[in-house]
């Protein structure tokens, strides 16, 4: 296979929005399947499949990246107390990540199979984007009982990690169902949406390191430089992402993605039809 300048900038798009998409609750596998409808590189279909995955250790990296120390629980100035609560808050993300580990090893393959379509994707678009808008109008006055890392407990994490079971479901959005999860349990947008980020980590490095082993070791040249390309746009997508996204649910809510998700939806099935 040739590398073409065209194949490049498809795999620029691509990158482009993963980084985007992986942060935001509006599905980065659903919108990865819709862009491949018009996008499409000319690989195998089974370098593809493992593409579509891996380059979302490039977005991936980027929370290790700029969150290093905070993540790192032998950081050089970090006292008995702070190394403790680092290490707490990793025990709860891996007891968040274990329901998703277990059913998701489990059906993941029927998933693949059977629900990779861009009218499931729709459908979970829209469904996510109405519940999304319902959830926010019903805790427009509440008040929040979990406002610190430090705050969540473990059942929270688990009930949190539970709702993210429901992302096998293509187009449901990884981050979107437990931002969904974490609001119905008491946890603040903040709080929920870096929690969020720090469960991708185990979730995405576990997803990525299966679809390697299943693709197999040995790469051309040219599906190399595509997989690396893919994921270093991603990275310094995912960067710029994340801190718009921190930044803006300071002061707002999650309604305008739910608005997204429908309109993006509807779109995408009128265009099935005709």
């Amino acid at each position: 296979m040739e590398l073409t300048i065209a194949e490049i900038f498809k795999v620029i798009i691509l990158g482009i929005v993963e980084g985007v998409t992986e942060w935001l609750p509006i599905s980065s596998t659903g919108h990865m399947i819709l862009v491949d409808e018009i996008v499409t590189l000319q690989v195998s279909q089974k370098f593809k499949d493992m593409f579509l995955v891996v380059i979302q250790l490039g977005a991936i990296l980027s929370v290790v990246v700029m969150n290093f120390n905070r993540l790192n629980p032998w950081a050089a100035g970090k006292n008995r107390s702070e190394r403790k609560k680092t290490m707490v808050l990793w025990f709860k993300v891996i007891a968040a990540t274990l329901p998703a580990a277990v059913i998701g090893l489990s059906f993941n393959k029927y998933m693949e199979q059977h629900f990779m379509t861009a009218g499931v994707v729709a459908s979970t678009l829209i469904l996510y984007g109405i519940l999304f808008i319902v959830v926010e109008n019903r805790n427009k006055n509440r008040v929040p009982r979990i406002t610190s890392l430090d705050d969540l407990d473990y059942k929270t994490a688990m009930m949190i990690g539970c709702f993210q079971v429901l992302s096998l479901v293509p187009g449901t959005s990884r981050s979107g169902s437990t931002i969904l999860g974490g609001i119905l349990c008491g946890v603040s947008r903040i709080v929920v949406t870096e929690f969020t980020f720090f469960l991708a980590i185990p979730v995405m490095f576990g997803a990525s390191l299966l679809k390697l082993v299943k693709f197999g070791f040995s790469f051309s040249m040219t599906e190399l430089i595509i997989l690396l390309l893919g994921m270093v746009v991603a990275f310094v997508v995912s960067v710029l992402s994340i801190k718009c996204l921190l930044k803006y649910i300071k002061k707002n809510d999650f309604k305008a993605f739910g608005y997204y998700r429908i309109a993006l939806g509807i779109i995408v099935l009128i265009c099935l039809v005709f």
